[in-house]
């Protein structure tokens, strides 16, 4: 659902008073923006300053929010369409004149005209982000912070894997934890191009929601402590493992035999940093912002499992059951040795370091 509003219409979200306009809204990615407000905010903490780069600002209410609430130095906000002026000059105007500056460019054009680096860039783009990925690692600060947007849920979860093979450099297929790959095709990319300006990155957090994909990565010195590697997947028997690229030649199945579909490559490291999380969940808590508290709970949990999830209904369906209670295979996984958590990707999924036989064995014997 988005919204488009009337233009009288006015509307709160966090502390921001905002009109829509023309723009397009969408309420219910407020999770993601709060994710982003609680970063910005964060790193306002550590470094002491925060200037901000809003892409793609639309009606503002972003660039609003990291003034507002992540106390932002300074916000430059940028919209392609000129029509925008009316709402975005006057939703802004609540805003001290000399902590933000509006303009009108597209990407291109300003990535080109941008003589300054930022501490942080949101790039809310529909799509891919990957035309912009050059322009935003060039103007953010060593240090700074990159959320970028991708919205192309068929590419990003396999359904097209031409499509990303030309915008991502990845072949993607389709299988059951496909939206965690299209998290981690996003990071591929960014890792890819930060590596051809001499940069890393780290990411801090990935989050998906209702097709949406947004990751959060702090861009640093070459670090080389990960790269890009592939998942397989066995559709015969569900199993997953990580590929590397000397082992392409021999990515077959352990159980059945046949070769594992491939895809990739992608970021197979940490999809989050549980030390910037635990400082996020910190404020969370502090601001009332309970539910986002309990989303990066659950995000610290998952930070370090490994690159794809079991959903339950899958168990069920291969193991020829009623579908199992996810809580209760996470408890018998735990008793078992293994490690076990939730996904936020997917509420009714497990992630966890066990072979899929042995999720399969225990959902049996439950």
């Amino acid at each position: 659902m988005s919204w488009s509003g009337n233009a009288t219409d006015q509307f709160q979200e966090g502390q921001a008073l905002f009109r829509v306009g023309p723009a397009f809204f969408r309420p219910s990615s407020r999770p993601a923006r709060d994710l982003g407000i609680l970063a910005a905010a964060v790193y306002r903490q550590k470094m002491g300053h925060l200037t901000v780069l809003d892409v793609m600002t639309g009606c503002g209410v972003r660039s609003q929010r990291y003034a507002l609430e992540s106390a932002a130095d300074w916000i430059w906000a940028n919209d392609a369409n000129p029509d925008m002026a009316p709402v975005l000059t006057d939703n802004l105007s609540q805003l001290p004149p000399q902590r933000y500056q509006l303009f009108y460019h597209s990407a291109a054009q300003l990535f080109s005209r941008c003589r300054e680096q930022f501490d942080f860039i949101d790039l809310d783009s529909f799509g891919l982000p990957t035309p912009f990925l050059q322009g935003c690692l060039q103007t953010v600060k060593l240090g700074g912070l990159l959320y970028i947007t991708g919205t192309d849920s068929r590419t990003l979860a396999g359904h097209n894997p031409k499509h990303s093979q030309r915008l991502l450099g990845a072949w993607a297929r389709s299988h059951p934890a496909a939206h965690e790959q299209g998290l981690r095709l996003l990071l591929g990319s960014c890792w890819q191009q930060a590596q051809i300006l001499g940069q890393d990155i780290q990411p801090i957090f990935s989050y998906f929601q209702g097709q949406i994909y947004r990751v959060l990565v702090q861009v640093t010195a070459p670090q080389s402590q990960h790269g890009l590697g592939f998942i397989g997947y066995c559709h015969h028997c569900g199993h997953y493992q990580t590929v590397a690229w000397d082992q392409l030649s021999r990515a077959t199945c352990p159980h059945q035999g046949p070769p594992l579909t491939l895809s990739g490559p992608m970021w197979l490291g940490p999809l989050h940093h549980p030390t910037w999380l635990a400082a996020m969940q910190k404020l969370a808590q502090k601001w009332g912002w309970s539910n986002r508290a309990q989303l990066l709970q659950m995000m610290q949990d998952e930070a370090l499992m490994p690159p794809y999830f079991y959903s339950v209904a899958d168990i069920g369906r291969r193991g020829k059951m009623d579908i199992p209670k996810r809580d209760r295979i996470i408890a018998q996984l735990h008793k078992q040795g293994y490690q076990a958590s939730l996904t936020h990707i997917n509420p009714q999924a497990v992630k966890t370091d066990a072979p899929f036989h042995d999720c399969l064995t225990i959902a049996a014997d439950m």
